[in-house]
């Protein structure tokens, strides 16, 4: 009963400093984010402070679980430290409680936190990104595209005689609405013959539904229309699969994508890489936790040496970093995304338990 107590203790000190920090870490985040998306957008008329501020609001959970692996670390060092100085793990060594035993409930929640934010945070992220992204699609309508866009795709569809390269500045509604579209037509010699800009283009069964168009031809003034119909043989499963973004599906819905993708024959390297990603979150909260145990449990009653505190951090640091390295290569397919995610996060575990073993048990 006092292990149970004592256990219960610790995990609530624990949960309401992750919760602290939490609070704390998504406030800077909103204000910074708010900063930014109303500079961005100070000078478009169809922005208001409003619209700012829910934009701000819906990114905040996709940024937000960027930095959870340090809110686990950060919290694991301040909740052992502040026991520490208020020797209450001092009592709990003398009362005969092993390391393993009073770190057992950091560790037990670190992994529900993990566990949280894949279930809970990750689906609020995926949803908060395809809202951002619409307002944001909406918003530069009017505008030209923005050169600093990082996911502008390009693929190229071959229906009968037809051969078109498409792009578009950005893509909605899991890659079936493409906003700010370009359709550039070749002919059988492979010289453009056609470029069309539209505002919207729109997958229908057999066609995409290009809006407010402008059509350019060699040698001819540019033509507008209101719309018009590209014909076409993509499907709009495929079309999803090949042009949706793996941040922006939840991870209920990673599995089904990865077995639609493959059923036409795209890659799913990413997608397979986000979800192995997404599985190992918990474990890597409590390997930081570990590497957060290491540097934090050593019994100062005024201060914690600052060079150990340091190289606590850095270490979550250099771990962190591990990881996005280690997952990009994944999702590039250079090593097996299974390998990818688990292994950084397996050495970094057991590079923490040995570290605790050296330093408690000899």
């Amino acid at each position: 009963m006092i292990f149970s107590t004592l256990s219960r203790y610790f995990l609530k000190r624990y949960v309401t400093t992750v919760f602290w920090f939490l609070i704390g870490i998504g406030s800077i985040i909103f204000l910074i984010d708010f900063s930014e998306v109303s500079g961005r957008f100070s000078d478009n008329a169809d922005s208001t402070l409003f619209g700012v501020f829910l934009m701000t609001l819906v990114r905040l959970p996709a940024i937000l679980l960027q930095t959870v692996p340090f809110i686990s670390l950060f919290a694991g060092m301040t909740a052992l430290i502040a026991l520490n100085r208020r020797s209450e793990l001092v009592v709990a060594r003398a009362a005969g409680i092993s390391v393993w035993q009073f770190m057992a409930p950091f560790l037990f929640g670190a992994f529900l936190f993990g566990v949280g934010s894949v279930v809970v945070l990750n689906p609020l992220a995926a949803m908060g990104q395809e809202k951002a992204a619409r307002m944001e699609a909406d918003w530069r309508d009017s505008r030209k595209p923005d050169p600093g866009s990082n996911s502008i795709p390009w693929m190229r569809q071959i229906s009968g005689k037809d051969d078109v390269i498409i792009g578009a500045s950005s893509v909605l509604e899991n890659g079936s609405l493409l906003m700010q579209a370009v359709f550039i037509h070749f002919d059988s010699h492979g010289e453009i013959i056609l470029r069309q800009d539209a505002r919207t283009a729109k997958l229908q069964n057999g066609y995409w539904l290009l809006n407010e168009v402008i059509e350019t031809r060699e040698g001819e003034a540019p033509v507008r229309l209101a719309s018009t119909q590209v014909r076409t043989n993509l499907k709009k499963e495929f079309v999803q699969e090949r042009l949706a973004q793996p941040e922006t599906v939840a991870f209920y819905d990673i599995s089904q994508k990865i077995a639609v993708a493959r059923s036409f024959g795209v890659s799913t390297k990413t997608l397979e890489t986000q979800f192995h990603s997404l599985l190992s979150t918990p474990f890597l909260l409590v390997a930081m936790t570990l590497i957060a145990a290491t540097v934090s449990l050593k019994f100062s009653r005024f201060n914690q040496s600052r060079s150990v505190i340091l190289g606590g951090i850095i270490s979550g640091f250099v771990l962190y970093v591990a990881t996005v390295l280690v997952k990009a290569f994944g999702s590039s397919g250079v090593v097996p995304p299974f390998v990818a995610t688990w292994v950084p996060v397996i050495v970094a575990t057991a590079l923490g338990a040995t570290i605790l073993l050296h330093q408690e048990d000899g």
